[in-house]
């Protein structure tokens, strides 16, 4: 690769991976999407405990999986037609040279592209499965959970954050998978020109910082209580 690419490619990992470390700690310190879906998580479970008829309770985490199965199964179908565009990298050239602004590439910093892509849609459908399972968990929990009238105060409070931490760490895992998704059509930019591969991942950090940090639904959030 080029001095450009490579540079790219360095700031682009920078990016996806330091905004990954800078919300985690981030949500610690302030209010965002993370942090008000985890109280909004906690008070569910406490009042799962009071209901007798917990079936509302399954039926939400069986929506809330089916989503996730669908972001899975895109992501295996995506990842086949990687595998086919991989396979046929010559034909593949001849229209990203059409479209490319920088100099023309060669088949090997194509095949290279590909398998970035590739790595992100693997590490996407792994979050996915993961929350899928999380979830799962939460659903056992739900149904283990005994009647909050039996239990003291103290009680309700232990398993309400513990089920709720459960259920905190599948949404957490599918939030991964969704930023690989978000940087993997940045990615595609850097057929084009690496230049552009570089802005749009800013453009597309700066995009998810703004929904999860200063979003209408996170101000929403806060004022139901």
């Amino acid at each position: 690769m080029s001095p450009v690419d490579i540079l790219a490619l360095c700031w682009f990992l920078t990016l996806w991976i330091g905004y990954t470390l800078f919300a985690k700690r981030r949500a610690r310190q302030t209010i965002c999407l993370a942090s008000e879906l985890r109280g909004k998580r906690t008070r569910w479970m406490k009042e799962m405990l009071v209901r007798e008829n917990r079936m509302a309770d399954i039926a939400i985490i069986a929506a809330l999986e089916r989503n996730i199965a669908f972001f899975a199964s895109s992501s295996l179908l995506i990842l086949a037609g990687l595998l086919t565009a991989l396979a046929s990298v010559e034909k593949l050239h001849l229209m990203i040279d059409e479209l490319a602004i920088s100099a023309a590439q060669t088949n090997a910093q194509i095949q290279i592209k590909l398998l970035l892509l590739m790595g992100m849609f693997i590490f996407a459908f792994f979050q996915f499965t993961w929350a899928l399972r999380q979830y799962g968990f939460g659903a056992v929990l739900v149904g283990a959970a005994p009647t909050g009238n039996r239990m003291s105060e103290e009680e309700v409070e232990l398993f309400a954050n513990r089920a709720a931490k459960v259920v905190d760490q599948a949404g957490h895992s599918f939030n991964y998978g969704l930023r690989a998704i978000y940087f993997s059509l940045a990615t595609l930019s850097w057929f084009i020109d690496p230049r552009l591969f570089m802005l749009a991942s800013v453009v597309t950090m700066l995009v998810m910082y703004q929904r999860e940090f200063h979003s209408k639904v996170l101000k929403a959030l806060k004022d139901c209580h």
